[in-house]
């Protein structure tokens, strides 16, 4: 079996597909090495750090009840747990283990897709995102990556658009 025809990748070709974005299904790119960070992702691309997507798994709290809670942001800042947690009506926002991630996801952390997940996910995407013509996001797997817009990410994961870093971050690219 080829990286592409990875069952996650494969998962998430189709749910670009079936969105309409076959464009960016057929935009997926196997890289050499894994990158699970924005900057090696970015290295990888010869992009800047800004553009990549990152793909967050957060525990939500609500009340006794958990669930999972994607942020994609920008790799040029650190999504802040509190703003998240208010962005998303949960009473806490955390970190999510490896474990919850697949559980929710099917995918592993560093590959976590936007979409093509077992039931879709709350999401929230960061504005910052905006400022770049073309984003790239993982697409299923530590290796890959694809090509798409802010817009489509919203449209894509029905996400929520929202400023994710807290008021001390940086906000320029």
């Amino acid at each position: 079996m080829t990286t592409l025809d990875h069952p996650s990748i494969s998962k998430m070709a189709a749910a670009l597909r079936e969105a309409g974005m076959a464009a960016a299904a057929d935009g997926i790119r196997i890289l050499d090495d894994e990158v699970r960070t924005a900057a090696a992702a970015a290295a990888a691309l010869g992009v800047e750090v800004g553009a990549i997507a990152n793909s967050l798994v957060f525990r939500a709290t609500h009340g006794d009840e958990v669930a999972p809670l994607l942020a994609l942001t920008s790799g040029a800042h650190r999504a802040d747990t509190v703003v998240l947690a208010r962005l998303a009506g949960a009473d806490e926002v955390g970190k999510a283990d490896p474990a919850f991630v697949r559980e929710h996801t099917g995918q592993a952390i560093g590959g976590v897709a936007p979409v093509g997940h077992p039931r879709p996910i709350q999401t929230i995407v960061d504005r910052d995102l905006a400022g770049y013509a073309v984003v790239w996001a993982a697409a299923g797997h530590p290796k890959s990556v694809f090509p798409t817009t802010y817009a489509d990410l919203l449209a894509l994961t029905g996400g929520a658009a929202a400023d994710v870093a807290g008021q001390e971050e940086n906000h320029t690219s």
